[in-house]
């Protein structure tokens, strides 16, 4: 049974920094992806990243605030979130998808439970 399991959430004020990580129990070959939803809207593409870090993309709405990484070794995937804006907040998702990275939920096939974001203003 595949598990993603995220952490890292938290309540922070505007300009602040989180980092939030993902712990996989897929074994290899697989990209990873931060999606967030917030109250009444659809989720949304964040950032991906490819198995081997090469490859990363960005929603416009958080380019050059936020980095994607990875540890493939402890089979980890974060989201260093800094800058933080109130209109972040949301619950955030990681994903994994057996494909390459992408930036459409239908991408994906296993996810995380989320873990919550506010940021005040």
């Amino acid at each position: 049974q595949v598990q993603l399991v995220e952490s890292g959430g938290g309540q922070v004020q505007a300009g602040d920094s989180l980092r939030l990580s993902c712990l996989s129990s897929l074994r290899s070959g697989y990209s990873m992806g931060w999606f967030r939803q917030a109250p009444g809207k659809e989720r949304e593409f964040v950032a991906t990243i490819s198995w081997s870090g090469a490859n990363t993309d960005y929603a416009d709405s958080v380019k050059g605030r936020f980095t994607i990484s990875r540890d493939n070794g402890k089979k980890m995937v974060y989201l260093q979130m800094s800058s933080l804006k109130p209109e972040d907040t949301a619950i955030y998702y990681c994903a994994a998808s057996l494909g390459g990275p992408g930036t459409d939920v239908l991408g994906y096939r296993y996810w995380g439970q989320g873990t919550p974001v506010t940021v005040f203003a």
